[in-house]
């Protein structure tokens, strides 16, 4: 693959990275308000951190020499969230798709940002476990995208 088709491809996947955070950092935004007392620090831990992924990505992206986008007004999210128990599926949701990304970006990058891709899914994966209660053999991985589940998307 030529240079400049490579970093075509991870810019691509980065920029799919950051739309998911900022999807995620909207998408914790509604978990917190829904949350049970006991699991409120879990998701405020969980968005600071895509906060913090958000930021590193706007930095990545602009070191490739591309303008990161932004975040949408609004985003859909995949089902209603009236109460804990929706909050809790809501945030292990956002945490595949984060997964899902994260494991694009590391095909397609090298080196550090391999590394860090690979941690930001690592993560991601940690997290969908502790709101789930179980796991899955490879997170982030195609055969996820077989199972049917809707990501918070930007609504217009």
């Amino acid at each position: 693959m030529r240079d400049d088709e490579h970093k075509s491809e991870e810019i691509a996947a980065h920029q799919a990275a950051l739309r998911a955070e900022h999807a995620a950092v909207y998408g914790y935004g509604v978990v917190g308000g829904r949350i049970r007392e006991g699991r409120r620090d879990e998701a405020r831990s969980a968005y600071d951190a895509h906060r913090a992924r958000r930021d590193e990505l706007r930095r990545t992206l602009r070191d490739l020499g591309a303008s990161p986008e932004p975040a949408a007004a609004a985003y859909a999210l995949p089902f209603p969230v009236p109460d804990s128990p929706a909050a809790t599926r809501l945030a292990a949701d956002l945490e595949d798709k984060v997964a899902g990304v994260y494991a694009d970006v590391v095909r397609a990058t090298e080196g550090e940002r391999r590394r860090s891709a690979a941690d930001a899914l690592r993560e991601a994966a940690i997290r969908a476990v502790r709101w789930r209660g179980g796991s899955v053999a490879f997170p982030g991985l195609a055969e996820r995208a077989a199972q049917p589940a809707e990501s918070a998307t930007p609504s217009a």
